[in-house]
Formats: C-alpha cells, structure tokens, sequence
C-alpha cells in the first residue's frame, strides 16, 4: 500500500489572488468586520473534495485533467509553466467570499465558505470533461477530437498548434469566425481554395478540441511569407493576426473589472409588460438549500464561453439565470458530441438556464430585451463593441429606467485597442497579455495554450465583477453600477516570471512502463534524492534519470517515491477517469438521465 503523504503547504498564489480581487471590491463593499460584525471566513486548500495527495500547483494539474488538455495539441501531457489552477481557485475564494457578504446583507445566515485549487481545475476542464463523458456514454465521437489518452512523445511537436511562423522568422496568431475570409487569406497566400478549406474545420474545432491538426501545406504556405505580407493579407479579408512574443509579461495591466455607478435610485422605476418569466423570488431557502444569491435574477445574452460560464457561476451560487436566444435557439447547442438532444459543451455551461427567444434585430425583440431586465437583478452580455449602443440597449438605456440594475459587459479587449480591437477570443488575449509565452517554457516557442485558459478566467472575473457590484448596492441603497471586464483583465491576473521558465526533463511528466508521473517540488529540485531510488547508480543528469523511470509501473514509482518521503502523482490521461474513479467521487458528478455528462460539483461549501 502506498504510503499517504499530505500537503502541508498552503496554496499561496490562490490566497493572493482572493485577497487582490477583495481588496480590488472594497471600496464597495460594507465592513466585514469590528465592534458588533461578524467577519466572513473563506478557505482554500489544494485538495478540497479530491481523495489525492495534492502538494503543489503541478500535481493539481497532473491529477485534474489540466496536463492532458494542455499537452494534447503538442503530442502529449503537459504541464502549463503557470500557477493557473491556483489563480482560479483564487477567483473562486474571493466570489465565495462576496457572495457571503451579499448574503448576509440579504438576511442569509451564511458565515464560512471554502473552496480548492483541485475545484478549481476541475472546473477549468469542464466542458472538456462533459464532451469526453459524453462520448464514453454514447460512443458517439466527434470529427478531430481526441478518442483515447494521449500517449505521445516525450518531446513534443508543434503540429496541433494553429500559430504559424513566417519567412522572417515571427510567429504569428491569426483569428476569423468566418469560413470566406479564411479562404480569401488563405488564396492571397497562394493557397487553393480546397486546401484551405481542409484546414477550416480543426482551426473552428480547437476551441473544442484543443488542437489544430492544421495540413502542413498552410503552414509552409505561411513560412513562405513575410510578416508583413501576413499581415497585408489579414487587413484586406479581416482576419485578426497579432505577433506572438517571447515576452511573458503582459502587454496592459488593467484592473479585474471595472466599476461605475448608476444614477441615484428614484423611488419607483417605471413598469414593464409581463414576459412570462416569474418575479423574483425572496431571499429564502429553496427545498432546503441555502446559497447566497437566492432570490436573485440574472438575465444573459451571451455566446461561446465567457459570457455563459461567467452565468453558470452565479446560477451556482444560486440565482436563477435566464437565457436571451436568437429565434430557434443558439446555434452552439447543436455542435457535437450531443448529449441528447443538445451539445454536451453548451449543457456543460447552461444546462439549467430558462431561456427567452428574441430578434434582437428587430423592435420587439429590443423589448423584450428591456422588459426582461427590468425584472433583474442583473443583464450580463458579451457582445461585440459598439453592439450594445447601436441596439440601444447599453448602459445608459437601461440603468435610468432600472436604477437597482447591475449591468455586467464581458469583452475580449477592453479598450486597449481603441473602437477597432481585433476578435475578442481566447487565443488572441492569450497572445495579447504575455500569457501565450508565460504558458511554455523556454525551451518551446511561444504559444498560446488551446486550452481555453482567458476564456474560463473571464468568465469567472466577470462574475466576481458582478458579485462586488451586488454587494454595493446592497451597501448602497438599492444602487445598481455598470461592470466591465475582459479576457485581458483576467490574464493580467496570471503572476508570471519577468523571463520565461526553464525546466529540466524532471519538470515534464515522465513517462512510466504504462502512463506518465509527475514529481513533487522536492524531487523535481534535488536529482540526487530520486538517484538513490534508481536500480543502480550512474549519471546524475536528469534526462538520465527520466529515461530510467520507464522501467517500472507509474503505481511503482509512486510507492517507491513516497517511502522515501517524496512526493509524485499520476498524470490523468484519459478525463472519463474524473466520472469514475473513487478518488473524485465527491468532486465529480458521472453523467446521469438529466445532462448526459460528467460534471463539477458547485465547487464552494458555505456554512
């Protein structure tokens, strides 16, 4: 039996990051403490619910699914050079923490909250881990998606990664969400239309599937070309390109969100039409469950990821959430692998939500769109800039008529490219905030993650954005405020070294007889203490050293590592084991008759 080890170090970058964002809400938010308050507790641990021993930020990511998204588009697990788990369990401590604190203002007896880094990545992966089960349930695969654990090299190839280099030696991260313009940049690069249109589907898939499987003939085609020609060829079809740089640093340092009151509230705001959607309920417990936001409505008019998880996360603090679709319905619910009768990714972020159609095109469906939020708490959207004013349904049109409103706008860019800012997507901000080198260690280029890592890190600060807003106005009288957040504002979170990381092969998962491990910290900084474990003496290089673990089993290794006081965890390859394994019982709901999926479990607990 292998001996147990537990962490007994705290996860330090988590309680940072919580304790940034609360101070970052402060000065809207009522005391917490002193003569006659009672202070609010948060705590955040590194294995929460997970059976596991769990010491650092790399075991976390080894045992939750993190190194097997990551490294999937460059030939197998991998870990990210960042502490990104820690970050969003920090984001999850400082929401648990506001919501607390909305909570009680609201006559909710809740006092403690906790979370873990563990929750944290497992919510990271989460629509990844509902496609996979999904799949594993029905077997029904999709097109370019990964069917079995990865077990690829050692060393890993750029093949799934969508940058491309030039003739000039940059590398470069173009962006289109539209199939012609891809094909017009592809033909002004000397590219046959065919070809370009066999390299359309992995490029609209890596979101999904985080690869790129690009045919090689695009990319030569681009190593042919000059920065300067990319870039001609991107301004005349409208494909955003940014230069990938060597820099981990970001780029902007904007704060997480932003915070602008409404105007004063008026006694009584002006009446909307019924839009068959219930008022909002009291701040009272539902068949027995106590969360802080009950009561509460959030109405969203939100697409892909950031928008939808950012409601997600406070429909599981325990709003309700309403959806605004287009006629017929958001055409994401139909991208496969389906659960049913919807995609599992989609059910994974929205699964719960009622949903109210409406042309936003048109007069009445804009109505609508005000009628709804004149009955909420909240309207979160993450349109396009300039998309909100022309329908006139931004800020300004809605605060004066619904002084009580928090009005929540998730972006890509903020405003550090003006009126023109190139597609707000996830690879971009990556590339953007420095986080696209910070990700890689040196000895790889740079390159954004296609894990969708701003993507699930804007969600998740949108919604702190809008839990701050809700405690002041609670602090407030009743005064709504306008919120904004971005995918950048979030990667800005993300502390990174001033120059990229540089590993040994001890810092890599090493490969075992039958999967791949991860040391702990000590043995990754001390070869000598896992030589004297090896079947003989011999060099000291940590190549050396990994190649040798191939000889035994990785629950060998791992047995052998812990007698001598070191520490190491299995990598997960294969995210169906999160729906299975007794060791995420309490973290991981398997699929059942409702989602068809494997899920997180909400990942606070309050008290």
């Amino acid at each position: 039996m292998t001996p147990r080890l537990r962490a007994t170090a705290r996860p330090a970058v988590a309680a940072t990051i919580a304790g940034r964002l609360l101070r970052h809400a402060a000065p809207g938010l009522p005391e917490t403490s002193g003569p006659g308050r009672e202070t609010v507790r948060y705590t955040v641990d590194w294995a929460g619910p997970v059976d596991a021993d769990l010491p650092d930020e790399r075991a976390v990511q080894a045992a939750c699914g993190l190194m097997e998204v990551h490294g999937r588009a460059t030939g197998g697990p991998l870990p990210l050079a960042v502490d990104y788990a820690s970050v969003v369990a920090g984001v999850l401590a400082a929401q648990g923490a506001t919501a607390l604190r909305v909570a009680r203002a609201r006559g909710l007896d809740l006092r403690e909250v906790r979370t873990s880094v563990a929750q944290g990545a497992l919510l990271a992966v989460g629509q990844y881990l509902a496609a996979e089960t999904v799949r594993d349930h029905c077997g029904s695969p999709e097109p370019g998606a990964p069917h079995a654990p990865t077990a690829g090299p050692d060393t890993p190839s750029a093949g799934g990664l969508a940058t491309l280099d030039t003739a000039d030696d940059a590398r470069v991260e173009v962006e289109t969400l539209d199939p012609l313009a891809w094909r017009e940049f592809w033909a002004r690069l000397g590219v046959a239309p065919a070809l370009a249109g066999r390299g359309w589907l992995p490029f609209q898939q890596r979101f999904a599937t985080a690869l790129c499987p690009l045919p090689d003939e695009l990319r030569r085609a681009a190593r042919r070309r000059t920065l300067a020609e990319l870039r001609a060829a991107a301004h005349h079809t409208g494909v955003s390109l940014l230069t990938v740089g060597s820099d981990p640093a970001p780029a902007v340092r904007p704060a997480p969100w932003r915070l602008t009151p409404g105007p004063a509230p008026v006694p009584k705001a002006r009446a909307h039409p019924d839009t068959s959607v219930p008022g909002p309920r009291p701040a009272a417990p539902v068949s027995g469950a106590v969360l802080p936001l009950t009561g509460l409505r959030v109405v969203e008019s939100t697409r892909r990821v950031q928008g939808p998880l950012a409601g997600h996360v406070l429909r599981m603090l325990g709003a309700e959430v309403v959806r605004i679709e287009p006629p017929g319905g958001d055409p994401m619910r139909w991208l496969p692998p389906l659960a049913g009768d919807c995609s599992a990714r989609f059910s994974a972020l929205n699964a719960g939500k009622p949903v109210v159609e409406a042309d936003l095109t048109t007069g009445q469906g804009r109505d609508t769109v005000r009628a709804l939020a004149a009955e909420a708490d909240v309207f979160l959207h993450n349109w396009a800039p300039g998309k909100a004013a022309g329908l006139g349904l931004d800020a300004s049109d809605l605060l004066p008529g619904h002084p009580a409103l928090v009005y929540a706008w998730a972006s890509g860019f903020g405003d550090a490219f003006g009126d023109r800012p190139p597609l707000g997507t996830d690879y971009l901000a990556q590339v953007h905030s420095g986080l696209a080198a910070a990700v890689r260690p040196a000895d790889q280029p740079p390159a954004p993650s296609l894990m969708t890592l701003t993507d699930v890190l804007g969600g998740l600060v949108c919604a702190q954005g809008v839990l701050a807003a809700l405690a002041a106005r609670e602090a407030a009288g009743s005064r709504g405020s306008r919120v904004d957040s971005s995918l950048v504002s979030a990667a800005a979170l993300v502390p990174r070294p001033a120059h990229r990381a540089r590993w040994t092969a001890l810092d890599r998962p090493l490969r075992t007889a039958d999967g791949h491990l991860c040391l702990g910290p000590e043995a990754r900084t001390c070869p000598e203490a896992v030589l004297r474990l090896l079947d003989r003496a011999g060099p000291t290089a940590a190549e050396d050293l990994a190649a040798r673990f191939a000889r035994r089993t990785t629950e060998a290794w791992t047995a052998r590592l812990a007698e001598a006081g070191l520490t190491a965890t299995p990598v997960l390859t294969d995210l169906t084991a999160l729906a299975r394994a007794p060791a995420y019982r309490a973290a991981v709901a398997p699929p059942d008759p409702a989602t068809g999926h494997a899920r997180p479990y909400t990942p606070w607990e309050f008290a």
